[in-house]
């Protein structure tokens, strides 16, 4: 039977094979020399002590002294007195790197790319105290499995904030964290295929990866023009397959406008005609520099409407925290959505771990959130003349808003 080990304090795997391959250090030295052409020990990595190898192999010491002995006399490993045994420079292979890696990456002196913030603003400090914080004051309970909505306490700080600053109309248990409203957007799309929706209307212009996104999840993306007062409702009106939308009622993209009040009523009005279900991407809602704030419309209408937001614009996209607020008909299907994508991009829900995110936006560490800084730091810069003009103005889109 082959003798496989691993070095437990190395780390390293070893396939020595079995007696009938020859003698102990033979077989050592065989491994050690695979591992280093392997590629799997890098050049400058320093071996385990021949005491700590060999209690490890359960062979004598003089077993690993010879095997290193050898390994040195043929150049890849070099001993010398007082230091570790280490792998000699050039003895292992460098490791691949493509065409592009080893050019020097050119950075633009300003990044027009749409959809990320300035993220200097990130508060690195406070976020790094707050997940200390956490960490610290967990009990065990919460280092089990997560719940699937999101952790109780992060919910509940959002469903406060969304209710004080958007105007929504909820309780924390209809709130569903998720990985930004991308996410949101597929395990809804995926809840109301099951439920007999075949289409679903989506802004024209707008954002590509939503009609993409719900063409992944089996429905059928109808395209419904926005003008200067957004989205045109009479059309929808006219699309008798569409019973569900997509829209942006606070900042469409990527035209700037804002859902006009009477368009606001015409499309609850439609959503309680058709039985529908209206999703509000409550995109860069926190950011307004020509006008007041409009609320949220699911307000107006929680029982139609799913509000979706993230802090990919008031923190940092890489976050990757975003929520939804749907109907008690649509609430349990959202939440049950974290567990039903694909095996590839399936991993814990990042609301569901609360060290950082429930105590950064729980509003510690200085300011009612750091979001709330952001926010108010990046609208401090847009009140600049540079920023009046919306040709100039920083498009916010990112992949799971």
């Amino acid at each position: 039977m082959a003798d496989d080990r691993t070095d437990s304090a190395w780390g390293t795997f070893l396939e020595l094979g079995g007696s009938a391959e020859g003698p102990m250090h033979v077989r050592l030295t065989r491994a050690l020399r695979a591992a280093v052409t392997g590629g799997r020990i890098a050049s400058g990595s320093a071996l385990p002590p021949s005491r700590t190898l060999a209690a490890e192999l359960g062979c004598s010491r003089w077993v690993v002294t010879e095997a290193y002995a050898q390994l040195v006399a043929e150049g890849y490993l070099e001993a010398r007195s007082g230091s570790a045994t280490r792998v000699r420079a050039q003895a292992a292979p460098a490791p691949a790197t493509s065409g592009t890696d080893a050019v020097t990456r050119w950075e633009p002196e300003f990044d027009m790319l749409p959809g990320v913030p300035d993220l200097r603003a990130f508060p690195r400090r406070r976020w790094a105290d707050a997940v200390r914080e956490a960490t610290g004051a967990l009990t065990w309970g919460e280092l089990g499995y997560p719940d699937a909505a999101g952790h109780a306490r992060l919910r509940q700080r959002l469903a406060a904030y969304l209710v004080r600053g958007r105007g929504a109309s909820l309780d924390a248990r209809r709130l569903v964290v998720c990985a930004g409203t991308l996410d949101a957007v597929l395990r809804l799309c995926r809840a109301l295929r099951a439920d007999g929706h075949t289409h679903m209307a989506v802004e024209d212009p707008g954002w590509s990866r939503l009609g993409s996104a719900v063409g992944a999840a089996g429905l059928v993306p109808v395209p419904v023009p926005v003008d200067g007062d957004g989205l045109r409702v009479d059309l929808l009106r006219r699309a008798s397959q569409v019973r569900s939308v997509i829209v942006a009622p606070a900042h469409q993209f990527p035209t700037g406008v804002v859902l006009a009040p009477t368009r606001r009523a015409d499309l609850v009005a439609w959503a309680r005609e058709v039985d529908g279900l209206v999703l509000e991407d409550d995109y860069d809602a926190e950011f307004r520099y020509d006008r007041h704030p409009v609320g949220a419309l699911q307000g107006m209408a929680p029982e139609h409407v799913v509000l979706m937001g993230s802090v990919s614009k008031t923190l940092s996209p890489a976050l990757r925290i975003g929520w939804a607020v749907a109907p008690p008909r649509w609430a349990d299907a959202l939440g049950a959505g974290a567990c039903l994508r694909p095996s590839s991009t399936r991993r814990r829900s990042p609301g569901s771990w609360p060290a950082g995110p429930t105590t950064v936006i729980c509003g510690r560490h200085g300011c009612a959130t750091n979001g709330d800084a952001t926010t108010s730091w990046t609208n401090s810069r847009r009140r600049c003349p540079g920023f009046r003009c919306p040709a100039r103005r920083p498009v916010s889109i990112c992949c799971c808003l």
